[in-house]
């Protein structure tokens, strides 16, 4: 009996001891574990991915907490660059559409015949819509072709159709053919209950008639600026217009914004290029940059703005915060008045 109690014994202690070093083995994995995890953590902390997200959350959070003053008149600005491609119609219907996010009311006139701002926010402008167009040519009034986007009662839009396409050479015979678009809007604002804080004029690539209508209807430029070294040279080109604009039809036109747009910070190029424009134009150029974003070049598939699309993009976000420069701009101008 003794031995198998001592037989019984020494196999209890034998099973207990095997065990002891098992479960300290399986503390000593788990804390080797966590310590890995929070290494990994540490270094994906550390990647430039970690610190764009950081730096845009915390944008988003500023946004948030923002607060602006809206401007108590109208502001009637063109959205111009004789340069093609340089976003030129995304600049026009983001920033309008960041500008309602941020409480403003917004007209965006499509003067281009591709009618892609019309695109954009939502609005028809098959053949058989009366549009800008008509406006121009067969004087009808502004406030029959106007159409609210389905994103905001907010954001209006006189569109565009193919029609426009031939209205240079109708424009020739008119009488005050550069003045056309002036005289409906000035009428159009007159007639309204409640003031608009901005229109937005989108243009065309190119200084033909219907640009320079639109330079005679509008108060300031605003110029989009693709961060490549020929959107330099339209700058200059540009820039030369705007002087002749104003000694012969509009005096009271000026350049007031710039925004950098399709940035890519990893590029030499790039930084080089907002460098010197921002030497050139340290006033004009709003501290915002506009970066390469997917989901602003797919938000006008669906007919819509990024803010609508994906409002917390970081393409959307730079929308808004150039929105919140030019609000800021626009009364600190009205009180220096």
């Amino acid at each position: 009996m003794s031995e198998q109690l001592g037989a019984f014994h020494v196999k209890h202690l034998g099973e207990s001891g095997s065990q002891a070093p098992s479960r300290q083995g399986s503390v000593t994995e788990r804390n080797a574990t966590d310590t890995r995890a929070t290494r990994l953590s540490a270094a994906f902390d550390d990647t430039p991915l970690a610190r764009e997200l950081a730096e845009l959350t915390a944008r988003r959070r500023v946004l948030s907490e923002a607060e602006v003053t809206l401007p108590t008149r109208t502001h009637i600005m063109t959205v111009s660059n004789q340069k093609g491609g340089v976003g030129k119609t995304t600049t026009a219907v983001n920033t309008a559409a960041a500008l309602v996010a941020a409480g403003a009311r917004v007209l965006v006139i499509d003067l281009d015949p591709q009618g892609n701002a019309s695109t954009a926010l939502g609005v028809p402008h098959t053949a058989d819509i009366p549009s800008i167009y008509d406006v121009l040519i067969d004087d009808f009034p502004l406030a029959d072709i106007v159409q609210a986007s389905p994103e905001s009662p907010d954001l209006l839009c006189a569109p565009s159709t193919i029609h426009l396409a031939g209205a240079e050479i109708e424009l020739v015979s008119h009488v005050a053919r550069e003045y056309r678009l002036r005289t409906a809007l000035t009428t159009y604002l007159e007639g309204l209950d409640e003031p608009l804080h901005f229109v937005l004029i989108d243009c065309p690539p190119s200084l033909g008639l219907l640009t320079i209508n639109a330079f005679a209807a509008a108060d300031e430029v605003f110029i989009p600026i693709q961060c490549e070294y020929y959107a330099l040279e339209g700058l200059s080109q540009l820039l030369g217009s705007i002087s002749m604009i104003q000694k012969h039809l509009n005096p009271r036109l000026h350049l007031s914004t710039i925004l950098l747009t399709m940035y890519d910070g990893r590029t030499r190029l790039a930084q080089q290029v907002a460098a010197e424009v921002r030497t050139h134009f340290p006033e004009q150029v709003l501290e915002t940059v506009i970066p390469r974003s997917v989901r602003v070049s797919e938000a006008p598939s669906f007919g819509q703005t990024v803010i609508a699309y994906d409002g917390q993009s970081a393409g959307a976000v730079a929308y808004r915060e150039a929105a919140v420069e030019i609000v800021r701009r626009a009364a600190r101008t009205e009180s220096e008045q």
